[in-house]
């Protein structure tokens, strides 16, 4: 086992063994956010979810009111006539056959990837190089589209995509440490409300298993996930 270091054992000491209210678990996140640079908030969800059935495979997007903190560069497949178009509404970079041909050479430009429908065809060979990277297109996720102006906004804006890996958890970053608790725990409200939104139809009795939060070198915080209410957590 690796050397504990004095700064790790110190934060992990701030971490009292009970679930916190949402509130109360993002201000700790925020105190044992030490790092020298803006650290990722995020939240790591257990759902008791069975991944390897269809009807309990857990995949969309929404979008969170404050913003993810984070500088994304969108990519766009589309028709070549469209490419322009694509450019002007705000892609990264943006091509047809060109671009799925510089993919396939392992030349990957995006942090997210939208496509139009009717290059799903061409797109579908890319399946195992960009599958692994979690950047496939998929209409689940809102990133088969037409209309690709308004969804380069959105997800300049804040939308994300979650999924459940194979052991049923959501992995999803919520913001940055640095952002205002009451931002961060928007941000959090929105993410808890779209995955019970979208619970799978096959999802049968308790959904959810356990809520955790953390910055990208913080400790695990666990939260009482019935502390999620629509009152206002501040004035608790």
């Amino acid at each position: 086992m690796g050397k504990i270091s004095k700064r790790t054992r110190e934060i992990q000491g701030r971490i009292e063994k009970k679930q916190y209210k949402p509130i109360e678990a993002i201000n700790v996140l925020k105190q044992t956010a030490t790092a020298k640079f803006a650290e990722t908030a995020e939240a790591h969800i257990s759902l008791k979810l069975d991944t390897k059935h269809a009807d309990q495979q857990l995949r969309s997007s929404t979008t969170l009111p404050n913003g993810t903190g984070k500088k994304i560069r969108i990519g766009v497949i589309t028709h070549e006539n469209h490419v322009k178009e694509s450019m002007s509404a705000g892609a990264d970079v943006a091509g047809s056959e060109d671009l799925i041909q510089e993919i396939m050479k392992g030349i990957i430009q995006f942090d997210k990837l939208i496509a139009t429908p009717d290059m799903m065809p061409a797109v579908a060979k890319l399946g195992k190089i960009l599958g692994p990277r979690g950047l496939m297109p998929s209409p689940k996720s809102g990133t088969v589209t037409q209309d690709v102006r308004s969804t380069i906004k959105e997800f300049r804006m804040g939308k994300l995509e979650y999924r459940a890996d194979k052991c049923g958890i959501v992995h999803v970053p919520f913001g940055k440490a640095n952002f205002p608790e009451t931002e961060l725990l928007t941000n959090l409200e929105a993410i808890k409300e779209s995955i019970e939104k979208n619970r799978p139809r096959g999802a049968k009795g308790k959904y959810w298993k356990s809520f955790h939060i953390c910055s990208t070198m913080g400790p695990s915080i666990p939260i009482d996930i019935s502390g999620f209410q629509k009152s206002n957590q501040l004035q608790k």
